[in-house]
């Protein structure tokens, strides 16, 4: 059976859909004319949400010397593109529900997820790359197309599974063989579904291939390495027990010295828990 990702995600309007809010502000953000105060009043429009956004840039996370206590000001502080990334981030981790559990656990699905994205910041930090929060936000969503698949298609999703095991195969190549497609052309999918910036749509696309990356190669390898070192450290039960194997050009071509394997994972533990208690789901509980 081949399963068309543009089909599995558009049929399925409760998945493409983003929270309201999330999609009127990313269309503020594209639009010149807005200001630090429209985005900041569609924000304040979800309290949740304000409460999150505010957490985040008050805590370690920036380290600002002063306190901010109002979403246009963290606009103004942070910029408006991080803002965007870190409302994604806090709304795309409540989406999905109702995963049918002997699929996958969701707490080690989005620990996993959460380890990756704050490995990918680390790593783009010390890039000295321009919007750490990006390569975050596509550590945090590299995954999210399995979602759609357990959501969807369960009985193939399973399928994939066992011959991940059976055969020992990196789970993107099972889900190939049995659905003609694999989680990260579908979560491609959805990124284009969402309008979201064509780096996440091309990191989600490429991240367990960053040698078929063309216009954004460094943020691919970046969350790559970042899904390999969170999955060879975390080694969650998302479906597959398999480590993600490293594509060695990518290591290569982001140019970490492996002497500095053991800081990263020291910064990686200590933000982590920050971001743990500021993004994760309510029900996740930290490792």
């Amino acid at each position: 059976m081949v399963i068309d990702p543009m089909e599995l995600v558009t049929g399925r309007v409760r998945l493409a859909s983003l929270p309201e809010v999330v999609s009127r502000v990313c269309e503020l953000i594209g639009d010149p004319r807005t200001s630090a105060s429209d985005i900041g009043q569609v924000i304040s429009e979800d309290p949740a949400l304000t409460a999150r956004l505010l957490r985040v840039v008050n805590s370690p996370f920036y380290g600002f010397p002063s306190s901010i206590d109002t979403v246009s000001r963290a606009v103004t502080v942070v910029g408006t593109a991080e803002l965007m990334d870190l409302v994604l981030a806090a709304s795309v981790v409540r989406m999905f529900r109702g995963i049918p559990p002997e699929l996958v656990d969701m707490d080690s699905f989005w620990h996993h997820s959460l380890y990756c994205g704050v490995v990918a910041r680390v790593l783009a930090a010390r890039r000295r790359r321009r919007n750490i929060e990006r390569h975050f936000v596509g550590g945090l969503i590299h995954d999210l197309g399995a979602l759609v698949l357990y959501q969807s298609v369960p009985d193939l999703a399973a399928r994939a599974l066992a011959l991940a095991r059976e055969r020992d195969l990196a789970i993107y190549l099972a889900e190939r063989e049995v659905m003609g497609c694999d989680h990260a052309a579908v979560g491609a999918e959805l990124m284009r579904t969402w309008n979201m910036p064509p780096v996440l749509e091309e990191v989600v696309a490429y991240h367990h291939e960053p040698q078929r990356a063309h216009e954004y190669p460094e943020e691919v390898a970046i969350v790559h390495l970042a899904d390999v070192i969170s999955g060879a450290l975390e080694t969650p039960d998302i479906g597959s027990e398999q480590i993600p194997p490293l594509e060695p050009a990518a290591w290569e071509s982001a140019g970490f010295p492996v002497e500095t394997l053991e800081a990263i994972v020291t910064d990686a533990d200590r933000q982590f828990s920050v971001a743990h208690e500021l993004i994760a789901p309510d029900h996740l509980e930290p490792a």
